[in-house]
């Protein structure tokens, strides 16, 4: 964190911070990135030379922009870069109490962010980004590629519908998401290599042990015509 204010609030330079839910380790992530939201600032983060390098660091800036070079506008000034130019993505899940617990106890997750919800992909989508996905796949013709993208977006679809049945009877949720679209058809793609893999190393050792079957007929009927002339 503290290289992400000093590149946004010393050098000026914007900057995006994206943290996923499952690389939160400690509830105190959270804490600081609710503080760094409301105020711009973590609490208890500087040391003395820390301080140092800030006010070395923006007084050109405050000097650039003709105010007074003294440490509360330096600080300021500081601080207003780090909002202007940091920006922070939070991707969580809404599955379970985690989120709600979160926002309820983090209130800047909600006051000072902008929440996107992202909606379920239309059938055009899926088919589209499962044609990309299988374009350069090595399969006999383009029929079975079609085939194929179809079945993908049908697996997709099928799951969200049954999901709603199951709300609807068990009242609990099961989310299917882009990504777990995307790891569907990485899933095959991989199971295919892998059992393209294992065919080819069945047909290389059926060849080989037709050719040694072969080889030893030929080494036979030799022997025996050897034996008639002895």
């Amino acid at each position: 964190m503290k290289e992400l204010m000093f590149t946004s609030g010393i050098d000026g330079k914007s900057i995006c911070f994206l943290m996923t839910d499952t690389q939160i380790i400690s509830e105190s992530f959270i804490e600081d990135i609710n503080n760094l939201l409301n105020t711009g600032e973590i609490p208890n983060l500087w040391k003395p030379e820390d301080k140092d390098k800030i006010v070395n660091g923006v007084r050109p800036v405050v000097i650039e922009m003709k105010k007074v070079e003294s440490i509360e506008v330096i600080n300021q000034t500081f601080v207003q870069r780090i909002r202007d130019n940091l920006h922070i993505c939070l991707c969580m899940s809404p599955v379970g109490d985690t989120l709600r617990v979160r926002c309820r106890m983090f209130p800047s997750l909600v006051n000072c962010c902008t929440l996107d919800w992202f909606s379920r992909w239309p059938e055009e989508a899926l088919l589209y980004v499962s044609s990309e996905f299988l374009k350069e796949l090595d399969l006999p013709n383009d029929d079975v590629r079609k085939s194929l993208a179809e079945m993908c977006m049908s697996i997709h679809t099928s799951v969200e519908d049954t999901s709603d049945l199951f709300f609807a009877e068990l009242r609990r949720r099961v989310y299917t998401t882009p990504k777990s679209y995307l790891d569907l058809i990485n899933l095959y793609l991989n199971t295919l290599d892998v059992k393209r893999t294992e065919y080819n190393l069945n047909k290389n050792r059926l060849a080989t042990g037709l050719k040694k079957l072969n080889d030893t007929n030929k080494s036979i009927a030799e022997l025996k015509i050897k034996l008639t002339e002895l």
